[in-house]
């Protein structure tokens, strides 16, 4: 049987003490199941009012260059609304497959 060099078991010492330090820290930092739901639930919130309003801005910037209300406005927010829609399914994947 071989023998370990000092600094290798010293180095295998540090890096568990390290280890176990951070464990600590995870379990002191974990978030609470309803922390976590909340957060999500806003970002779904603000995911979706900000494709609509970002999809209204730009149908009445087009409105007015064209001088065609409001035709260009209710377009773009249904596809803003599209877009917010989309981002929230993309967001929903990521979750269910772990973040």
């Amino acid at each position: 049987m071989k023998k370990v060099p000092e600094d290798i078991r010293e180095l295998d010492e540090r890096i568990a003490l390290l280890q176990a330090k951070e464990a600590k820290l995870r379990d002191r930092n974990s978030k609470s199941e309803f922390s976590r739901a909340s957060k999500i639930g806003f970002r779904i919130g603000v995911e979706m009012f900000s494709a609509v309003i970002v999809g209204a801005a730009i149908g009445y910037l087009l409105d007015n260059l064209c001088d065609s209300k409001p035709w260009f406005l209710v377009a773009f927010m249904f596809l803003g609304g599209g877009a917010g829609i989309l981002n929230v399914y993309r967001l929903a994947k990521n979750i269910e497959h772990g973040d």
